[in-house]
């Protein structure tokens, strides 16, 4: 082992146990906690806007040229009468080309039935057994069929079909990929924090000018960047544990005939990314490291151009805006994922962790995500290489780095 790696891993030690060996640091691990509150607040607002946007999903009716206008005109009365709007109608003319259940599968827009065939005789393919679009479907054709039969028209014979999308909703992945935003920023924000805190307190007891003689200042900054990373993963273990604890409770009190009736839990339940639960979780768990070797090394090296606590605390004011912005952006883009502003989003290479983690959610591509985890570490090791030299240049006072401000000698 060289000197140099040697050096780092005994920095990375001593920061590490600096923390964790505190009894302050079960209130650190506790923090979620008093962040519910404001989750179920946002939860709240998140169901209204949820609520708002139902029906933002489409119905579609596959029909002869002459029978187009007819099932339009039909939805447009039926809808003036429903309790709750339907979904979306979209009629297109029909086509050998055109297979009802690779329409109901598209990707882009939730499909919830799809009805083809003679209106007498219906075939209405559901993604849901049962569902009241494809029974709002069977009414349509029922509509088109009175108005062109004399007295009493023969009751339609609809046939029924549910498939099995291979997949959640698009909404619900959508959902997905904003709780990975989330919650990678969270964690970020929280845990980079620590290192500036760390920080000021060693500037303010002189500790780091006796690191800076005792070892090289790359291994002090790569050590406390290596430090808190440790730290972040035990908080992350720390959560899941609780999680997997958690859920192993609830599932052994809950009775199984009890979740079979309700439906919804069970349908919860199989919520899944569309690149699958295992390759999500590994690849959202590296867009966290790099977000966090990303904004841990901005913290470190700006916070170190400050002398005082309070100089720490208005520099990182600056840093914290910008990244709620990059999470903003970021979850703008989970919620549009193929749009110019996703794009974009997943380029930038400080919103790129966030919002290729909500991608993840949605597109099952996974050879992406190692295009951007490559993107994504050569940013990290030019945003280290700079902090580095900003670290050195704030913590030597011969250092001839870049200072924000220099004191007055009195």
């Amino acid at each position: 082992m060289t000197p140099f790696l040697k050096n780092l891993l005994v920095i990375a030690r001593r920061d590490f146990l600096a923390i964790v060996a505190t009894p302050t640091f079960l209130l650190f691990l506790l923090a979620p906690l008093f962040m519910v509150g404001m989750g179920l607040a946002g939860g709240m607002g998140a169901s209204q806007l949820a609520d708002s946007a139902r029906g933002a999903g489409r119905i579609v009716a596959i029909a002869d040229a002459a029978d187009v206008e007819a099932l339009r005109a039909a939805d447009t009365r039926l809808r003036a009468a429903m309790p709750r709007e339907p979904a979306t109608l979209e009629v297109r003319v029909a086509s050998a080309a055109l297979d009802p259940v690779a329409v109901a599968r598209e990707k882009g827009s939730d499909t919830y039935a799809v009805m083809s065939g003679p209106l007498a005789t219906p075939r209405i393919v559901e993604r849901e057994a049962g569902s009241s679009s494809g029974r709002y479907l069977a009414l349509l054709a029922g509509a088109v069929v009175q108005n062109r039969v004399a007295g009493a028209p023969p009751p339609i014979a609809p046939h029924f079909e549910a498939i099995t999308r291979g997949g959640t909703s698009i909404a619900a992945q959508q959902s997905l990929g904003f709780g990975a935003v989330f919650i990678i920023f969270l964690v970020t924000l929280l845990l980079a924090g620590q290192t500036v805190s760390s920080l000021a307190e060693e500037k303010g007891n002189k500790v780091i000018e006796i690191l800076a003689a005792a070892v090289p200042l790359e291994s002090v900054f790569l050590g406390k960047l290596l430090g808190m990373l440790g730290v972040a993963i035990l908080f992350i273990a720390f959560w899941i544990l609780v999680a997997i604890a958690g859920g192993f409770v609830a599932a052994t009190q809950l009775d199984p005939a009890t979740i079979a009736a309700a439906g919804k839990p069970a349908a919860a339940l199989a919520v899944a990314p569309a690149s699958g639960w295992p390759f999500f979780i590994g690849v959202g768990f590296a867009y966290f490291v790099m977000a966090f070797l990303l904004l841990g090394a901005v913290f470190l090296g700006v916070g170190a151009q400050a002398g005082t606590v309070r100089e720490i605390q208005m520099l990182s004011l600056p840093i914290t805006i910008f990244q709620v912005g990059m999470f903003s952006l970021s979850a703008a883009a989970a919620s549009a994922p193929t749009s110019s502003l996703a794009t974009f989003a997943q380029i930038f290479p400080f919103s790129s962790p966030f919002a290729m983690a909500a991608r993840a959610a949605t597109d099952e591509g996974h050879g992406v995500h190692l295009l951007a985890l490559g993107w994504q570490a050569i940013w990290v090791a030019l945003v280290v290489y700079l902090s580095v030299k900003m670290f050195r240049a704030g913590v030597l006072s011969s250092g001839g780095g870049l200072k924000f401000w220099r004191r007055k000698r009195s």
